[in-house]
């Protein structure tokens, strides 16, 4: 690292520089610029440079390399291990970077690097169009679809990266580079999955498909209602088109208008159902989950970009995550899933979720490097809790979660699903003979290994 006075001049020259801004911690404004989702990621980098175009994504690249500072890139700042922070280097902050560009006749968009969902889905909904997303607005769309991409209309549109078309890049060396199929095709295969190992993406252009209308059920279930609503979900998936998507998640029941009042603050088994098309054919395929007694119903049509917005949970909690993908869902881990339903710490923030896969993801490209496209149901522990004295227990019904349905885990995981779960749960979201091609591209591009605060691959030369 620079000495001190070094450091100080190039900090001066480089905020000079910056169309955008620079905070160092002594600056107003830095203990807000260094928050992230996850309350308990608490870092204290020496500078975050929050930039506002291509060229100070450049500038701060350099500066980074010059002061032989760690460099960590923030879009959404929704990794739960805290990846977008670091301590004591720099923070590369592409939220002022969120200009979304829709072509309706190519049926494409050009998200730039610090989008967030909700600026995606705003953008192309008047067209009718959509691409799949994250289920929360506030997710970042560059590490969310470099990640791989799970979301409510992938068995329809299939993963993020499977939409991908192009991804404009700053790398290590501070030099722009573009990859698609056919320009740097090595580059555009790895980051299929590979996330942001590669560089920094300050843009990227995404295939869209034709969304007109957009339904969903939200049933809310007594606990032990629970295994046969469950069931019946997965019938539904099993025969119903990739139209129909959504999830099973056991929560605390909200205190909000649609909750009665005596089930607010309890436990209950909920099921979405969601369905890329109008309310009739919702209503058609939700037949067998109306029908088991439930507390909560919900039907109705909505435009997409604002379902996006309705599990939008406020930063700043406490969160722990994991996940397991699963060869199935027979009945013996529907009851094992719902028992450990029956244990999720409550009344917390805390939800014990399960995604249906197949459609469009098991149809995507098998060459990419997501292991997980083939599993049919994931189940996805997301702890999320206020209270640091709810740690412990929060954390170790994650850890108990994924213990538990090991005997029906394919081995491979979405890795913006974890936190730092350690290399072999990386190489576990690549694949085995993926992460050796993608340690020759990162060797290629990232020979020093700068972009390491992510689920990173090591450079090994090919």
């Amino acid at each position: 690292m620079a000495p001190f006075s070094k450091a100080g001049a190039a900090l001066a020259v480089f905020r000079a520089d910056l169309a955008g801004d620079a905070f160092a911690p002594e600056d107003p404004g830095y203990d807000e610029a260094r928050k992230v989702h996850n309350g308990m990621i608490d870092r204290h980098p020496a500078v975050i440079a929050q930039c506002a175009e291509e060229a100070d994504v450049i500038r701060s690249v350099r500066f980074g390399r010059e002061l032989d500072l760690p460099i960590a890139v923030r879009g959404g700042g929704h990794s739960v291990a805290g990846m977008a922070l670091n301590d004591g280097g720099l923070v590369i902050d592409l939220r002022r970077m969120h200009e979304v560009t829709v072509d309706p006749g190519s049926r494409s968009v050009r998200v730039q690097g610090g989008a967030l969902m909700s600026h995606l889905d705003r953008a192309t909904q008047p067209y009718g169009l959509a691409t799949t997303g994250g289920r929360v607005s506030t997710t970042g769309v560059g590490g969310f679809v470099l990640g791989g991409g799970s979301g409510w209309l992938d068995r329809l549109f299939g993963l993020a990266v499977d939409n991908l078309l192009g991804v404009e890049l700053v790398t290590a060396d501070g030099t722009t580079v573009r990859a698609t199929a056919e320009e740097n095709p090595e580059l555009f295969w790895a980051l299929h999955g590979g996330g942001g190992n590669f560089g920094i993406a300050t843009a990227l252009t995404l295939r869209l498909h034709e969304l007109p209308e957009f339904s969903m059920a939200l049933l809310m279930y007594p606990p032990e209602n629970g295994p046969e609503a469950v069931r019946r979900y997965r019938d539904i998936i099993a025969t119903g088109p990739p139209e129909a998507s959504g999830a099973v998640i056991y929560l605390t029941a909200p205190p909000e208008e649609f909750v009665p009042e005596h089930v607010v603050g309890q436990r209950v088994c909920g099921v979405l159902l969601t369905y890329a098309g109008g309310e009739e054919g919702l209503r058609e395929l939700a037949q067998p989950l109306l029908a088991v007694p439930h507390e909560v119903e919900m039907v109705a049509a909505l435009p997409y970009a604002d379902f996006q917005c309705m599990l939008d949970d406020p930063p700043g909690l406490r969160n722990h995550w994991s996940a397991e993908y699963l060869t199935g869902l027979p009945d013996d881990l529907v009851d094992v899933y719902c028992a450990l339903g029956d244990k999720m710490p409550v009344p917390t923030g805390t939800q014990h979720v399960l995604f249906p896969q197949g459609g469009a993801i098991a149809e995507g490209p098998a060459e990419y490097p997501v292991p997980y496209r083939n599993a049919p149901w994931a189940v996805h522990p997301f702890g999320v809790w206020e209270d640091p004295a709810d740690d412990e227990r929060c954390v170790q019904w994650v850890k108990g979660v994924r213990a538990a349905v090991q005997p029906w885990s394919t081995g491979a995981v979405y890795l913006n699903f974890i936190g730092d779960e350690g290399g072999d749960r990386v190489v576990a979201g690549l694949g085995t003979e993926h992460t050796r091609r993608l340690a020759a591209v990162k060797a290629a591009y990232d020979p020093d290994n700068v972009f390491r605060f992510n689920h990173n691959i090591p450079p090994v030369p090919g």
